[in-house]
């Protein structure tokens, strides 16, 4: 069949060559409207700038172009395609006869198929529906024998006397009963014969629980899961577990009670923490011995039902014994007492009135054993509940109820209140504690042997390190706020009032260099003094350190570590106080000494440093001063070295030095220099920053700079030569001289002109 020639496509009129853009590589570029769209229309009517107009104009003819280019090479491929589809033409018809036949046997074929399965299926179905039914009637039958065998057993051994054997009979025959729910004559039958087990079971349990015969009841309350009856058998086995408890407990706490109620002295004394211990011991070994009975019955919620009810023994058994504990050692009264001792244990004015002779309050050495006690028995009930806690938290799959019943227990029962009595009882006695032996400390105070401080220091720090630690075991946040706020006081008004009562000496200079035998004794209390302020200001920081990591193991909560945070700010506060009252002391020394050493300096002033060579000469072979300074130093500071303590030296030196440079500046600016005479200066500067260098572990250097750097300046050849080490030629130079004292010092030479040096810009 003859394919019609295509005929000719008419194509789109192209737009003038006048109107396209003079740049020819615009037409490859993506064009920024989608032309083809009509939408894009309402866009180009909307254009008043001439030059987006414009633009678009250009992208519409290269997009116009390339549609031509598409159009022009799809119709190049027509003919290609014309001549395959004839010859597809030509060849059709055999192929699609074929096609067809071979459909029409496989639809036949298919149909014959689908109709032979449906029948197949539906017989299938019938069959397995009969197979069904079959399957149900021979499990009903063997239910009913099964049911048979069970109510027979149950006869058996309830004739027997095998309670277990007939409990489980009856289980399964009320599991059977179940799955096949019946009202026949064997269902009331085993009924009868599982009330009578229930019968005989709970008079037996009963029986064995008075008896404390442990493996009958446990042989007994495991048939009362088999019996429907696990809620009924976990409450008897539990109030068993308590009855167990309770009469260790009462035969504890009445040995006790004889022991504390005892007129005549025994050798025995009261062990309450052992008490208490073995109060504990017995609960947790109830819960952790029957775990595995406990969950037989109820699961987890029978563990957490038994920790609540063994709770109750806890806050009923533990109580007594903290009652008792407290009543033995009067511990409402000692405290009665300790208030009415004084209304404010940390004043300085309660010090006074008690060395005056007031009424005493109780021995600290009893109070020191009472405290001992209650921090036992406290931490004792901190851990057991820990544990107990730990416990429950570790069940998962309780009722929603049970665990903050549980957590309620433990808080909120009358064991936790009569631990936070004993907690109150704690912080009054170790307040007073603390406040009675800080101030025996100071007032037994006396020199250490070979040491270079008093006793006090060492005692008191030793006392507070005690008593904070003590406070930190309670875990209780009252507590260590309460201690800690105690020993900040004390620190901060009695104890500081003694420090600086040691340093108070009107008459500190006439009694250092009158001579005598009074001189050295004086020289080691003042040094002593001294010392014990800075050793407490390094043991106030330690105190803290160590208080502050005690704290963060115990206390995890952020607000109660904010809160031991703030108190802890104090001490680091009284540290710098330490430091500020050690420095002013130390002062007070400088100026005792200083009298000794300004004669030597005053005789600087008559030096010369106008020099020439012979003169330089002989200040190389006698020197004028230095010698005689250094003399001066070791005459009336060095001796003190070995009664002070390293870091109080090293500050008493520095403040020497201070001293000495400051009056050698000033007589350094009133003199004239040659050149010779800056090199002498630059000399002797060397050698005391030598000397004060062997006597301080502290650099000394630093102190001597602006010396140096005046000494380096009068050393110039010429004016002109500051500018080398001045402002960006100054290195890792940092000058402490101002512009003015560089002028200044720069005038001193006699041999620099004045009008060279006010030209210098610095």
């Amino acid at each position: 069949m003859a394919v019609p020639a295509p005929s000719p496509t008419p194509r789109s009129p192209r737009r003038p060559d006048a109107i396209l853009p003079p740049d020819s590589s615009s037409a490859d570029a993506a064009p920024s409207v989608d032309f083809g769209d009509p939408a894009s229309l309402a866009a180009l009517r909307t254009l008043t700038d001439a030059g987006a107009a414009t633009r678009l104009l250009h992208e519409c003819v290269a997009y116009q172009r390339a549609l031509d280019a598409r159009l022009d090479a799809l119709l190049a491929r027509r003919a290609d395609l014309d001549r395959a589809a004839a010859s597809l033409l030509r060849s059709a018809p055999p192929l699609l006869s074929l096609a067809a036949s071979d459909a029409a046997a496989l639809k036949e074929s298919s149909s014959s198929t689908a109709a032979l399965a449906d029948a197949l299926s539906s017989r299938v179905r019938h069959l397995d529906a009969a197979h069904s039914r079959a399957d149900a009637a021979l499990a009903r039958a063997e239910a009913a024998l099964d049911r048979s065998r069970a109510l027979e057993a149950a006869r058996r051994a309830l004739a027997a006397d095998d309670l277990a054997a007939a409990a489980s009979a009856a289980h399964d025959f009320l599991a059977i009963d179940a799955r096949f729910p019946t009202d026949d004559d064997l269902r009331r039958d085993l009924l009868d014969i599982k009330r009578r087990l229930e019968g005989l079971a709970r008079r037996r349990l009963a029986a064995a629980v008075d008896a404390q015969d442990h493996p009958a009841v446990l042989r007994l309350v495991r048939l009362f899961p088999l019996l429907a009856l696990a809620d009924e058998g976990l409450q008897v086995y539990v109030s068993y577990l308590k009855k167990v408890v309770a009469l260790r407990a009462r035969a504890d706490f009445e040995h006790l009670a004889e022991l504390t109620s005892a007129t005549q002295p025994t050798s025995e004394r009261p062990d309450f923490v052992g008490c208490l211990t073995r109060l504990f011991k017995d609960i947790v070994l109830a819960v952790e011995e029957n775990d595995a009975v406990l969950r037989e019955l109820r699961g987890e919620d029978g563990v957490a039902y038994a920790i609540i009810e063994l709770q109750e023994e806890c806050d009923s058994r533990g109580t007594q014994i903290l009652r008792r504990y407290s009543d033995y050692r009067k511990l409402a009264r000692h405290a009665s007492d300790i208030n009415s001792y004084t209304k404010n244990l940390l004043s300085v004015v309660g010090s006074m009135a008690s060395a005056a002779g007031g009424t005493e309050g109780p021995d600290p050495r009893e109070v020191e054993l009472y405290l001992e006690e209650i921090l036992a028995l406290t931490q004792l009930g901190e851990d057991y509940t820990e544990f107990m806690v730990n416990k429950i938290r570790g069940l998962r799959d309780v009722k929603p109820e049970l665990g903050p019943q549980a957590m309620k227990a433990f808080r909120n029962g009358s064991f936790n209140k009569m631990e936070q009595d004993l907690t109150g009882f704690y912080v009054i006695f170790e307040e007073f504690f603390m406040v009675e032996n800080v101030r025996k400390a100071i007032r037994i105070d006396e020199p250490v042997p070979d040491g270079l401080t008093t006793s006090m220091v060492d005692d008191v720090f030793f006392v507070l390190q005690s008593c904070c630690r003590r406070a930190a075991s309670t875990a209780s946040i009252n507590s260590v706020l309460a201690v800690l706020g105690g020993a900040t006081s004390l620190l901060s008004n009695e104890y500081q009032e003694a420090l600086q009562w040691r340093m108070r000496e009107p008459n500190l200079g006439a009694k250092l260099f009158l001579g005598g035998v009074g001189v050295q004794k004086t020289g080691e209390e003042i040094a002593t003094a001294l010392n014990n302020m800075d050793v407490s200001s390094e043991y106030v920081l330690k105190l803290r350190h160590e208080i502050e990591e005690l704290c963060a193991e115990v206390f995890h909560a952020p607000a109660d570590r904010e809160k031991i945070k703030s108190c802890l700010s104090e001490l680091g506060e009284i540290s710098a106080t330490f430091k500020k009252i050690l420095h002013s002391g130390l002062e007070h020394l400088v100026a005792s000494v200083a009298p000794r050493i300004r004669p030597v300096l005053d005789t600087v002033a008559t030096v010369s440093y106008e020099l020439d060579d012979a003169e330089y000469g002989e200040n190389e072979v006698n020197d004028p001063w230095v010698q005689k300074l250094i003399l001066a130093v070791n005459t009336n500071v060095a001796w003190l070295q070995p009664v002070m303590t390293s870091n109080n030296y090293d500050s008493f030196v520095h403040l020497i030095i201070d001293f000495i440079v400051k009056r050698l500046e000033v007589i350094m600016m009133q003199k004239r220099f040659s050149q010779l005479g800056g090199l002498q200066l630059d000399k002797e500067v060397r050698s005391l920053i030598n000397h004060f260098s062997e006597m301080s572990q502290r650099p000394v250097r630093d102190k001597f700079s602006r010396l140096s750097q005046m000494s380096t300046i009068l050393n110039f050849e010429r004016v002109s030569e500051i500018l080398d080490f001045w402002g960006d030629n100054a290195g890792h130079l940092t000058w402490l001289l101002t512009p003015a004292e560089v002028r200044r010092v720069l005038g001193l030479r006699i041999d620099f002109r004045p009008e060279a040096i006010a030209a210098l810009r610095l």
